[in-house]
């Protein structure tokens, strides 16, 4: 890649994907072998570095997204109040379907918090596969009907008061099985990562998931946080730390 392209437009940049980023796709594996080649013709990928927006709010929806590898955000326009991060998206995420099918301006930021590899789907061909493959159409509204329960528990997430909680369900909501298939249940993500997702700083994050280690919920491992009670985690309370240091 030359120096001047490296600031031609994310998508102007994009490539085919290869072989072990189409495996790793679920929708693909569905779809007929005519509906495979063609979308297989048309996806594209690309790498963002950390702070890259792939996605702007206001702006007209171009593709569907999928991660391949890295770590993405979702978040508001911190412009016209305090920052809110509404999701991380982790590895194996296809997102966006719902602008997509309402084919609306952008209500959110994307943005990558470290070096990821996304991939993209047309709207187009992802319209074209929405109205010949019921395949396809059974994973979106999956994928839509999931997305609504996600949604609902980071509302309740935004209501917890004590941090332990606060991280432990913002944790257990990226190791969704239906939209985080890539993930498994060893999370790739540092503490900063983790405080940017659920809006506490460093430190609080560090407190929370030693905490959560101490219950037998996680295991802290180098670079990134393995799940041993998923439920658990989902279902986890601590009583505040004011309150319980009384």
């Amino acid at each position: 890649m030359t120096a001047h392209s490296t600031h031609l437009p994310l998508w102007q940049r994009a490539r085919p994907l290869t072989e072990t980023e189409f495996a790793g796709i679920p929708w693909l594996a569905l779809l007929s072998a005519s509906e495979q080649e063609r979308a297989r013709s048309v996806l594209r990928a690309l790498v963002a570095q950390a702070g890259d927006l792939l996605v702007r709010i206001g702006k007209p929806p171009t593709y569907w997204f999928g991660v391949i590898d890295g770590l993405l955000k979702m978040s508001n326009d911190s412009t016209a109040g305090p920052p809110i991060t509404f999701t991380g998206i982790p590895p194996g995420a296809w997102f966006g379907e719902g602008t997509l099918l309402k084919r609306e301006p952008y209500r959110y930021n994307i943005q990558a918090l470290r070096r990821s590899t996304v991939a993209g789907l047309p709207i187009d061909a992802f319209h074209e596969l929405l109205e010949t493959s019921l395949p396809f159409n059974r994973f979106v509204v999956n994928q839509l009907n999931e997305r609504v329960g996600q949604f609902i528990a980071a509302r309740e997430i935004d209501r917890l008061n004590d941090t332990d909680s606060r991280v432990a369900r913002g944790l257990a909501a990226m190791f969704h099985p239906v939209l985080y298939p890539g993930v498994g249940d060893l999370l790739r993500i540092t503490q900063q990562e983790l405080g940017y997702v659920v809006g506490l700083s460093r430190q609080r994050v560090n407190e929370a998931l030693s905490a959560l280690q101490d219950r037998g919920l996680i295991r802290i491992e180098y670079g990134g946080v393995r799940v041993l009670d998923l439920e658990g985690l989902r279902n986890a309370m601590f009583e505040p730390r004011e309150m319980a240091a009384s």
